[in-house]
């Protein structure tokens, strides 16, 4: 590991730094009137078992947050390691639109697929600096097994089981 230094708060320098916190990958995606919108976003997490809320960051100037903010409502699709190209479309990078299938679940559209799917109504929202927190209330959920997309350091990585006998009570 190499030494530490300090550096100016810059947004560049901020989005590299937190490059350093590896994240799983997701899609989030709202509906309304027959068309489905979708956007990958790894600023996801769990907020809540009691009642079930994540959160979703979302930029003040992506379409996505107007949309939800008008459905009120949003799905959350955790992406395995085989979705990288669904990723990366979603992301705005290569499309790939026959890799992309939509399921309902819960009343909003998921990434067919996907190793976990969350259908959610907003709870709450708030304004931070540039982004929009929406908290989700999880309404509905499903997952299954497999290994997961995880992005670090600005890279897809894969993520290696190195011991299977932790028991964190899942």
């Amino acid at each position: 590991m190499s030494a530490q230094r300090e550096c100016a708060v810059t947004g560049q320098s901020l989005r590299k730094a937190l490059g350093g916190f590896a994240s799983g990958v997701t899609v989030v995606t709202t509906g309304a009137a027959g068309e489905v919108h979708g956007m990958t976003a790894n600023a996801f997490t769990s907020v809540s078992l009691d009642p079930p809320l994540v959160l979703v960051s979302i930029a003040t100037t992506a379409k996505m947050d107007a949309r939800i903010a008008a459905t009120g409502r949003y799905g959350v699709s955790i992406l395995c390691r085989e979705q990288e190209p669904v990723s990366l479309h979603f992301a705005g990078g290569k499309s790939c639109p026959e890799r992309v299938r939509f399921v309902q679940r819960g009343g909003v559209p998921l990434l067919d697929g996907a190793l976990v799917h969350l259908a959610c109504t907003v709870y709450d929202s708030h304004p931070a600096g540039d982004h929009t927190l929406h908290v989700g209330h999880v309404d509905e959920l499903w997952s299954c097994h497999g290994d997961p997309l995880v992005f670090f350091t600005g890279s897809f990585r894969a993520l290696e089981i190195v011991r299977e006998d932790a028991n964190w009570g899942f």
